[in-house]
């Protein structure tokens, strides 16, 4: 993949931003100016991407929401990004009838259907704005790129696609078409966008399964039309793509449900967990001012803050994966650094007031002018530095209070020894019983991978003991209801999933961090160490991608949208080894399994991985759905 999805999607909407026409670099001409139409499904698309000042420098003064009430601007083109949905095509045709913009580029986020085309045709004509109407377009690209190796389908309507609309026990199939259709839309879109035909593999018998056929079907149609084919230019503008397609690993959340619930420990994934950030962006409350104010006094008012973390922002890049207290120490060190620049500055400026016109005097002040003058220069790159390492601070702070409220590192290390099948230093029990360890939510997710990892469920009377527990703690029980139908269930299908000897090694106390002189005051957390090890979705990949035999992969099916005849089997025509593939996770993700991807691709030189889901939850997320599923 030689430019990633990321700059692929942002390239195509660069265009259509352009009207269509690939943006010409280092021309001098003022960019035509025009307002963007959006709705939420474009929004989304368009904001991990994008910044608004990228936005301004291609010529959008504005930008709005499509169903928001807008101004007549006669004299302005209009570009419209939007899902061709009956109520956005009606919208349309309203501004079409109320003559709104100079002209309109309609592009549509998927494919429009044939009898909407017609609608918005006769509304032109109605209008007599048939003129106007510059361009309609269908962009494909129903999908959201956070990363450059990571993107969801949906983050409007995303219960339409959940876990917990696809394992409803009273679904209709015709509800479940839809929610495959929504699906195998948006993982179209992916494929036209990365401009490769891949080659498909899943498990059989679950909604991965339905996904893949019609995946397959959809993709199988679009090849067979030579003219109108989106994929014809695959060979010209892929690169590399041309000698080896990408796999397409598809698999449903039921493989493994305690990853979503396992409390985590490095930065990225944490932030998910306990802060609110959702599309790169995290919303927290900041308090202001530091100093503690006198007894009786009002407290400080919090202001709310948003910050983006992107891939612009150069410490997250680094550190999104790495260790919780590895992270708190570089915020520490680059705010050392930065200190000792802003000292040489100060001191700079104190010794440009030279009083006396002595010899020595002069020489010093030359010497200093090109010093100050370097530091002048290096004044914009400084305050960018300043920013970052305020963000990081304030988020790594927030996140910090988190683990020491909830004593987040001590379930962090209960739940990798439960999934390795290490003996616990503390019994299950008295973890769920302690009254200052978590929120009931907490003691809820330790227990529920204590239940999906065990090899022998615990016996009826255990068992009675630990809800007792857990509802003397303030715990719903319904999730449990649900993974004990699920338990039962896999059971029949197939053993309990492993997930490797993992475990995790607690180093001594933080060193730097520990000293008084630093924000992040460690004490009582524990620095813990991760060992390296694959989750389950991770080794599915690894034996599909090496062609290694392995008896959970061995029944997969196989599907090749190139071949004429779709020929069913599970025998892999290719014998050659994978070096791209893109993991699709049916019924949701987290950062925990995109991370573990990451670090397998990092020990892998040569081989490149995508990590896609239907959509990104957080573990109380997922537990509110396991929890709907279980409610009696």
């Amino acid at each position: 993949m030689a430019a990633s999805v990321r700059e692929k999607q942002a390239a195509a909407l660069k265009r259509m931003l352009n009207f269509n026409v690939p943006p010409v670099k280092n021309s001098a001409s003022e960019p035509v100016w025009k307002v963007l139409i959006y709705d939420r499904f474009g929004q989304d698309i368009i904001s991990p991407l994008l910044a608004v000042k990228e936005l301004r420098d291609m010529g959008i003064t504005l930008h709005l929401l499509l169903h928001s009430d807008r101004d007549p601007i006669p004299d302005v083109p209009a570009i419209y990004f939007v899902m061709p949905t009956e109520e956005n095509i009606d919208r349309i045709c309203q501004d079409l009838r109320n003559q709104l913009y100079e002209s309109y580029y309609l592009n549509f986020i998927s494919a429009i259907s044939r009898s909407k085309l017609e609608d918005i045709a006769s509304a032109a004509l109605g209008a007599n704005a048939v003129n106007q109407v510059t361009k309609v377009f269908d962009q494909y690209l129903n999908f959201i790129t956070l990363e450059d190796d990571m993107f969801v389908l949906c983050n409007q309507n995303k219960e339409l696609v959940s876990y917990h609309a696809i394992n409803r026990s009273d679904i209709m199939d015709t509800d479940m078409e839809i929610i495959m259709d929504t699906i195998v839309d948006s993982l179209f879109c992916f494929f036209v966008t990365l401009g490769a035909v891949p080659i498909i593999r899943c498990p059989r018998g679950n909604a991965a399964e339905m996904v893949a056929v019609k995946l397959d079907k959809k993709l199988r149609e679009n090849l067979r039309d030579a003219r109108n084919s989106l994929f014809t230019g695959d060979t010209i503008g892929a690169g590399q793509f041309s000698f080896q397609r990408p796999l397409l690993v598809l698999v449903d959340r039921n493989l493994d449900l305690a990853t979503p619930l396992h409390h985590t420990w490095t930065y990225q994934a944490l932030v998910h967990d306990v802060l609110d950030f959702h599309l790169n962006r995290v919303d927290m409350e900041v308090s202001t001012g530091h100093e503690n104010s006198p007894a009786g006094a009002r407290p400080k008012k919090k202001n709310k803050k948003s910050y983006d973390l992107t891939a612009a922002d150069k410490f997250w890049q680094k550190h999104k994966g790495s260790p919780f207290p590895e992270v708190a120490e570089s915020v520490q060190q680059e705010l050392d650094t930065y200190r000792a620049q802003e000292d040489e500055v100060k001191h700079l400026k104190s010794i440009m007031g030279l009083e006396g016109e002595d010899e020595g005097a002069i020489s010093m002040l030359s010497d200093n002018t090109a010093k100050l003058t370097s530091a002048v220069s290096s004044l914009p790159e400084l305050l960018e530095k300043k920013r970052l390492i305020d963000l990081h601070t304030n988020v790594a702070t927030a996140v910090l209070e988190h683990i020491k409220t909830r004593k987040l590192d001590v379930y962090f290390e209960c739940e990798e020894k439960l999934m390795s099948k290490s003996t616990l230093d503390k019994s299950l029990l008295d973890m769920i019983s302690d009254p200052d360890a978590g929120t009931p939510e907490d003691k809820m997710r330790l227990f529920l991978i204590y239940y999906i990892s065990s090899l022998q469920p615990p016996s009826e009377f255990d068992l009675e003991q630990y809800k007792k527990a857990l509802t003397d703690a303030g715990c719903n029980l319904s999730p449990l209801n649900y993974i004990k139908q699920w338990k039962a269930f896999a059971k029949m299908a197939a053993g309990p999933t492993n997930y490797g000897n993992s475990g995790t090694k607690t180093m001594g106390l933080f060193s730097r961090v520990m000293n008084s002189g630093s924000q992040f005051v460690m004490e009582g957390v524990k620095n813990l160490v991760l060992k390296q090890q694959n989750l389950p979705v991770t080794r599915t990949l690894d034996s599909l991608m090496d062609m290694k035999s392995n008896p959970e992969t061995d029944d997969y099916r196989y599907f090749d949208p190139k071949m004429l005849r779709g020929s069913e089997s599970s025998v892999p025509r290719n014998k050659n080894p994978f070096q791209e593939a893109i993991v699709f996770v049916v019924g949701g993700g987290n950062y925990i399994e995109y991370q573990n991807l990451v670090d397998y691709t990092k020990a892998k030189p040569g081989k490149h991985v995508l990590y896609g889901c239907s959509e990104l939850f957080n573990a109380s997320q997922f537990l509110k759905q396991l929890s709907q599923l279980g409610q009696k």
